[in-house]
């Protein structure tokens, strides 16, 4: 039997913390303290060459179940659509318009944060609502 491995979810982006910190309100993940010999993020920030300064940033589920999201950035912008997206689950369980509501409530939470709602998918018992993060990275309330 093969061993189960972590891994984390990295994201290519401009503004790393700022898309960090986006992520960490959306999902209830924390940031991790700074590395060892640091008592601050803006210490080791100090550290860093200018070119280095900013290039990544990380959260964690504080739980430690879930996988850690490092966002590291890149020259060029988005270009295409997602060939991964996060699926941020709050309908488990819930059927019509319960799961809908529960969806849109979501939506309205995360708007003021910076996401952009694009459109509400809603069958009558099924629904999904496809939205885009504060660097137009697609996501999905479901």
């Amino acid at each position: 039997m093969s061993a189960i491995r972590t891994f984390q979810v990295s994201f290519d982006c401009a503004e790393p913390e700022r898309l960090a910190r986006f992520w960490c309100e959306v999902l209830g993940y924390v940031v991790p303290p700074p590395p060892a010999g640091f008592a601050t993020w803006d210490d080791f920030k100090l550290s860093q060459s200018p070119e280095e300064r900013d290039a990544w940033f990380a959260c964690v589920d504080p739980s430690g179940v879930g996988p850690r999201l490092y966002f590291q950035r890149v020259p060029e912008g988005k270009a295409v659509k997602n060939r991964v997206h996060l699926d941020v689950r709050v309908g488990t369980g819930l059927v019509g318009e319960e799961r809908l509501a529960a969806l849109e409530a979501e939506g309205k939470r995360l708007i003021p944060l910076g996401a952009a709602h694009v459109q509400t998918l809603y069958d009558g018992n099924d629904s999904c609502i496809p939205m885009l993060d504060i660097e137009g990275n697609e996501f999905c309330i479901d």
